[in-house]
């Protein structure tokens, strides 16, 4: 345990808490809309807020995520009223996110490639005391907009249509999912990196749906495997001295692929016992309905 004795440990453990719940808590809802790649898109946006953070010499976390949120809304925008040229609107955002970035942070007197790289992929030594309490603060947001608009969220995931007719407020829901989204990405570049924070985001989910098909379990599943594999990778990397963001997803594909491994056998059999149990009941049966035969009145 003496990976508890270092302050900056520490902060990075409970940062990695963090970010293990927050991540899937929002990632259910983008797997859900299949757009699982919308993290590694405000991702890129979010390197400009960096970038203005350093320039502005204010907090780069905080910046970040008034630029991600920005972009984020613009991409729901762009995703809700887009047309053909939709997509080519969302490749100049991205990567104009990106550039501007790189291109902030070394105007900036304090920047320099090395705080660029930490936010990339992530650092344990650079998550400072401020960063512990801003990320806390996103926490909390991201957790109470996930939790307790959870049945609203889902609706909308699921369904639109059906969720505005059933009178929910579509627009707003879906910009509030893509807010969320882009908080939780200011959250966990920290530990992860902003080129890295879309995998912990999804591969969770994506774990947990190889065991659950309900919702309400696989929300549990994929916060329990993304606090594993970030408290893991962060330890790892402490011991190892190896980068904590590739760690923590490197982690969190195999547990995807063991549980996808584990997962296929029982598949199988639970197809077998349903082909079973139709078969045995067309036998047993009046044809055309699934009435037993005992039962009909002669």
């Amino acid at each position: 345990m003496d990976f508890l004795e270092p302050a900056f440990m520490q902060r990075a453990l409970l940062a990695a808490v963090l970010v293990g719940i927050t991540a899937p808590a929002v990632g259910i809802y983008l797997v859900q809309r299949r757009q699982a790649l919308m993290g590694d898109g405000i991702g890129h946006v979010a390197m400009t807020g960096v970038g203005l953070g350093f320039l502005m010499n204010t907090n780069p976390v905080w910046m970040a995520t008034l630029v991600a949120v920005a972009g984020a809304v613009a991409m729901e925008l762009i995703r809700a009223y887009g047309k053909t040229r939709g997509d080519l609107a969302l490749a100049l955002l991205f990567y104009g996110g990106m550039a501007g970035g790189v291109l902030l942070i070394n105007l900036s007197p304090t920047g320099s490639n090395a705080n660029l790289s930490s936010f990339l992929f992530g650092s344990l030594s650079t998550v400072s005391t401020e960063d512990v309490t801003t990320i806390s603060i996103l926490a909390g947001f991201v957790l109470l907009v996930t939790v307790g608009l959870r049945r609203q969220l889902f609706a909308v995931s699921q369904d639109e249509e059906f969720a505005r007719v059933t009178g929910l407020p579509v627009r707003v829901l879906n910009l509030l999912i893509a807010v969320t989204a882009a908080v939780t990405v200011t959250v966990a570049m920290r530990v992860v990196g902003l080129l890295l924070v879309s995998a912990l985001m999804v591969i969770p989910v994506a774990a947990a749906q190889q065991l659950s098909r309900s919702f309400k379990t696989t929300f549990v599943l994929a916060v329990l495997i993304g606090t594993g594999v970030t408290l893991s990778g962060t330890i790892t990397s402490y011991y190892q001295d190896v980068p904590p963001g590739a760690t923590i997803v490197l982690l969190a594909i195999g547990v995807f692929i063991t549980l996808a491994l584990l997962a296929a056998p029982l598949a199988r059999r639970r197809a077998r016992a349903a082909e079973q149990a139709i078969a045995d009941c067309d036998a047993r049966c009046v044809p055309g309905t699934r009435r037993p035969t005992d039962d009909v009145k002669v």
